[in-house]
Parts: structure tokens; C-alpha cells; sequence
């Protein structure tokens, strides 16, 4: 579980970083869930939008997305939000607390 802290310096790594999936009218499913978890493997934060004609918004899309893989939520606005799992080798050096 991550802190406020933890989560806010995740949000302003997440700042410079691109869009790279998106959820669209089938919601998420095997498929997004197998390319978010190799963004995840390489990254450990990646950003993903819900598109227009998603059944889902991207709260809904982010917790279930969250509880498939394990991950973390650590922003969400609008269409777009951001998740992280920290890696075997973690590339991402977060604040202890």
C-alpha cells in the first residue's frame, strides 16, 4: 500500500510520461490486462486512457485493471489514469514513507 507521500512522487514521475494503452467499449480485457502487464514488467508506471465509448470509466477500468495485476492506483483524472507495481528489480526508487 502505498502513502500519500509515496503516491505524490509517483504522480510527478507520471507527469512526463506517455499514454500507452487504451480501454475501449469491451473493457478490460485478456488482452489489455497481458500488454499492461508487460508495460508494467518494463516500466513499473504506465499511464493509460479510457476511451469515449468505454462502458467503464476510468475509475471503474483502473480498479479492475489494479486487482488483475496486482498493481497499485496512483492517479486518476478524467479519462486517464496512472497504476504502478514495483518490479523484481525496481527501477523506480520511491520515498520510504
Amino acid at each position: 500500500m502505498l502513502t500519500g507521500k509515496q503516491r505524490a512522487y509517483l504522480r510527478g514521475l507520471a507527469n512526463g510520461i506517455e499514454t500507452i494503452g487504451q480501454i475501449g467499449k469491451d473493457g478490460v480485457t485478456e488482452s489489455v490486462i497481458s500488454g499492461a502487464d508487460a508495460a508494467l514488467k518494463k516500466r513499473e508506471l504506465i499511464k493509460m486512457r479510457v476511451l469515449d465509448n468505454s462502458l467503464l470509466s476510468a475509475r471503474e477500468a483502473c480498479d479492475a485493471l489494479c486487482e488483475a495485476l496486482g498493481a497499485e492506483p496512483v492517479q486518476c483524472i478524467g479519462t486517464r489514469f496512472v497504476i504502478y507495481r514495483r518490479g523484481e528489480e525496481p527501477k523506480i526508487e520511491i520515498p520510504k514513507k
